[in-house]
């Protein structure tokens, strides 16, 4: 049951891993339904092996046992979004130190333009591991495509497991570009509103080749995107 949603989580675990977006620490999931979503594996998403089970998790109940006690936030995302399919937690390098400087990137590039204004600006730099901090967490991030957390990476999501994947790459792409900015901020640009409404698109192909990018090469991975 749920085997080709559970294969698309374990892909996009190893892919994660395999382009530096998480290490030791990391999860991520995709929506079942209005009752329950799959989550990767309780271990370093490069090591889920192929066919290994995922949990389902409820989102109006209890983490089940041996749940990251993190998946919590997931749960509370779910629960307020019924347009999101997936998301992913991830510690991309870029975004982890731009987190540090307490700053929020700014929409630069086209990847930029998916997130447009800009993330909001998670401040504790604790774990969140109680249900009040993931709901508080889930409440500032509003509808927005990702969530900069300092001292701890991002969280981003999409209509599909495959679009927070894409996301995250493209967030963390971003927060790159709002690093070398950084060094020559007289000539840093931002996108208006029209351009960044006109470039976040997803027609042409657009998730579909950098899906393919993300997941080359994996051993589960699909020849033609689903």
């Amino acid at each position: 049951m749920h085997d080709e949603l559970a294969k698309t989580v374990r892909i996009t675990a190893r892919a994660m891993a395999r382009h530096g977006f998480v290490h030791a620490y990391g999860h991520c999931s995709a929506r079942i339904d209005e009752h329950s979503f799959l989550v990767a594996p309780p271990k370093p998403l490069g090591l889920v092996r192929p066919g290994e089970a995922c949990t389902v998790v409820p989102i109006d109940g209890a983490l089940p046992e041996g749940v990251l006690g993190e998946v919590r936030i997931h749960r509370e995302i779910y629960r307020r979004r019924p347009d999101i399919g997936g998301v992913v937690r991830a510690m991309p390098p870029n975004a982890m130190f731009l987190a540090s400087m307490m700053r929020a990137p700014k929409p630069r590039h086209g990847f930029g333009a998916y997130f447009w204004p800009e993330p909001p600006l998670w401040r504790s730099p604790q774990l969140l591991r109680d249900d009040q901090q993931a709901a508080a967490l889930a409440e500032q991030m509003g509808n927005a495509p990702a969530i900069l957390m300092r001292g701890n990476g991002t969280i981003v999501v999409g209509a599909t497991q495959q679009q927070a994947a894409v996301l995250t790459f493209y967030f963390e792409d971003m927060c790159r570009h709002e690093l070398a900015a950084l060094a020559v901020s007289q000539f840093a640009q931002t996108l208006t509103a029209d351009e960044a409404a006109e470039r976040a698109t997803w027609t042409g192909g657009t998730l579909e080749r950098m899906w393919s990018f993300l997941t080359a090469g994996d051993p589960e991975a699909r020849e033609k995107f689903l």
